[in-house]
């Protein structure tokens, strides 16, 4: 008789195995259940045993980013929405920072590896109506200007969410993105001003 699946317990799994992962706790089947009060087959149910578990908790991290980005709208600045962009993704990173780990863990592949392509692509689409509204010059590609940004942003949130340095650091934030967008065309007042209210706009919690 096939058991019932929970949604509250296959949170529960990949959240305390996402965080054992970050702090470094050996993971068992036994270790990962410890004080939950679910059993080990709860992850065979769930996830067909301990590589389908890794699966999914890549893949969480990979759901609630796009969620997150959903939640940005768009506007008549896409100068204004790609850093907004920018911004939802350090957000995202600082309020689940033990999925934002596992994400980039090579070592784990995902049950939709078109996941992670479809979250580069908010940006794309903000750079390409960047491109289209003169904002950017013709020859920048969007792809490539929304890699650069993502970059700016994974940088910054990696010292914060899991390295040395304090939130004060997402301040560079506007900086960095403000010098990546007029190097490709903008205009400075007018990036400036997009800059500042993208971020302020998806401003990360405590940045």
């Amino acid at each position: 008789m096939a058991r019932t699946k929970d949604p509250a317990v296959r949170t529960l799994l990949i959240e305390r195995a996402a965080h054992m992962l970050r702090t470094r706790e050996p993971v068992t089947l036994r270790s990962l259940v410890a004080g939950t009060c679910v059993s080990t087959m709860a992850v065979y149910t769930h996830f067909g045993g301990m590589d389908g578990m890794w699966k999914a908790v890549r893949q969480e991290g990979f759901t609630r980013l796009g969620a997150q980005l959903a939640t940005v709208p768009t506007s008549q600045d896409p100068v204004r929405d790609l850093t907004a962009l920018v911004a939802a993704y350090v957000h995202n990173a600082l309020e689940h920072p033990d999925l934002y780990r596992v994400m980039f863990d090579a070592d784990f592949d995902l049950e939709d590896a078109q996941a992670a392509d479809d979250t580069l692509e908010y940006l794309v689409r903000a750079a390409a109506r960047g491109g289209a509204a003169g904002r950017f010059r013709a020859d920048v590609e969007p792809l490539e200007l929304a890699t650069q940004s993502w970059v700016v942003g994974h940088g910054l949130v990696s010292l914060v969410a899991t390295g040395p340095l304090p939130r004060q650091t997402l301040d560079h934030g506007t900086n960095l993105l403000a010098a990546l967008f007029v190097s490709s065309g903008d205009r400075p007042e007018a990036c400036r001003r997009s800059v500042e209210d993208g971020w302020r706009q998806a401003r990360p919690a405590g940045g």
